[in-house]
């Protein structure tokens, strides 16, 4: 795994495993919610982050990116798709996304690059 993204899966993990155990429990009820929004059903796993990704640029939250580009990518889905994706949140955002666009073609080129290698 690339620098960037091991470094953010690192983070994540560790922050969320603190999270979690805080004892707080209404964090791990919106963690549960939040994790079956992208389970399988009558859209694809794949599709569903691909709408959390554009949903994420709009939102401006590269740490959010990174994520749904992970998963997406994970999912299968393909860089034309992802384009596509970046795209539609270029058109809803607007050019407040476009640093959040360049943000994401650095965080998919690492990513696929590594995909491409195996």
């Amino acid at each position: 795994m690339k620098k960037k993204v091991a470094e953010f899966t690192k983070y994540r993990a560790d922050m969320n495993d603190k999270i979690l155990n805080s004892g707080f429990s209404d964090f791990k009820k919106f963690f549960a919610l939040d994790n079956k929004a992208y389970v399988e059903g009558a859209l694809n796993s794949k599709t569903k982050e691909m709408m959390g990704l554009v949903a994420s640029m709009v939102l401006r939250c590269n740490d959010c990116i990174l994520y749904h580009i992970d998963r997406s990518v994970a999912e299968g889905a393909s860089r034309k798709e992802l384009y596509e994706s970046f795209n539609i949140a270029l058109i809803v955002g607007g050019s407040i996304v476009i640093p959040h666009l360049r943000y994401a073609m650095e965080i998919l080129d690492e990513l696929l690059s590594e995909e491409e290698n195996k």
